[in-house]
This record gives structure tokens, sequence and C-alpha cells, in this order.
């Protein structure tokens, strides 16, 4: 769920403006899981740009704060949420710690990169939600870990149905700056994209795995 209208529209405003995230109905992407997609989306490339990170790292810290109070720490999902996670911890003056996908072959063999004891309180930071795998991962090993996983913030979502069950089924919240959905209302409102656009990208989003351009 998205925090509200508002920040969800000023989110699609400043990743469209930076390209973070891009529209491409007519010739579309192709993701690192076979399917082919008319949008793409590279949240990274925010922290390049000062005044819209800055935005991004006030407007999920002020969210925690409101939703959850002071957790002990952030957590941060690597690689796409290191960055951020680390802003939104600094502004709240909060340790940060992150998680890999899978445990390190050498070393320490650390999943989770950071000081964190057994029984704290964490706020997962993400930079999207697709279908919730990855980020569901995280949590996964952080509550194998002892760590009490109080909620996740993202800064955008596809909307797909599947990671909305992949959550449900977790039992993790899950709040996001901006959204699919708004995103697209968004796009057309400014001219970014067509009305014809605006069919193609909504059909895709309804089942994007069978999803095939025209």
């Amino acid at each position: 769920m998205i925090f509200n209208k508002h920040t969800a529209k000023k989110t699609a405003e400043v990743l469209l403006q930076v390209n973070a995230i891009k529209l491409s109905p007519k010739e579309p992407f192709t993701w690192a899981s076979g399917w082919k997609s008319p949008i793409y989306c590279d949240n990274r490339i925010i922290l390049s740009f000062p005044p819209i990170r800055n935005y991004i790292r006030e407007t999920m810290a002020k969210q925690i704060e409101k939703q959850y109070g002071k957790p002990d720490a952030i957590a941060g999902v690597a690689t796409g949420a290191i960055g951020i996670g680390m802003l939104v911890a600094e502004y709240l003056g909060l340790p940060f710690i992150y998680v890999r996908p899978d445990a390190k072959g050498h070393g320490r063999k650390n999943q989770i990169e950071g000081f964190i004891e057994s029984g704290q309180n964490v706020v997962v930071v993400e930079d999207l939600i697709s279908t919730g795998k990855s980020s569901l991962n995280a949590v996964k090993a952080l509550r194998d870990a002892g760590i009490n996983v109080k909620g996740m913030i993202a800064i955008f979502t596809y909307g797909f149905n599947v990671a909305t069950e992949n959550f449900e089924k977790e039992n993790v919240f899950l709040q996001t700056l901006g959204s699919y959905e708004v995103l697209l209302e968004q796009a057309l409102e400014t001219n970014y994209i067509s009305e014809k656009d605006l069919a193609t990208l909504s059909v895709w989003n309804s089942n994007p795995s069978e999803w095939n351009a025209e």
C-alpha cells in the first residue's frame, strides 16, 4: 500500500524525471527472468541526484517514525537498497545493516552484514518490489537470526497480485512511496505516454509473465 496519493504522484514525477523508471511500450525491455516488459526500473539512479535522494530519504524516514517509532536498526536489501537504506538510517540516527541474497562463501560467511543482536527490531528498506521473493528472502534471513522485522518500506512497486499474496503469506506489512497505478496516471497527465500506451501498460501489468508486445 502507498503512503498517500500525493506522495505517490511526487515519487512518480521524480523517478520519471531522472529516468529511474523508463516506459517503452513499443520497444519493450527483457528482464533477467526472461519476461518482456514495457517498463524498466532502476532506482539506484536517484543516488546521483541529491535533491531527489534527499526527498526519498526524508519521506521514508518520516513514515518509519510515524508507523513504527524508532526501530533498533534499519536493514537494507542488497544490493539495490543499500544506498538508500543507509541514507534513511543516517537521517534517523540509527544503526544500519544489510542482507545479502545468500551467505558469503568465504570469511565469516555472513548473510547479514553489520552489527545486530537477536531480539532487536528492524524496519527493512527496499528499492523495488516485483514478485517480492528477493525482499522476503531478506526478511527470512533476519527472522532466522532472531531479529524482529516490524515491516518493510520500498520506493516503488509494480503492484503484482503475486507480490501482495507473498507478503500476506509471510505476514510482512509493506508500504511503498510509489506504485505502478499512480505512475501511469502521472505519465499520462504529463504526456509521457499516450492513451494507447496506457492500455498496453495496463494489460502488461495484469499478466506480465505471459505478455508479448504487439
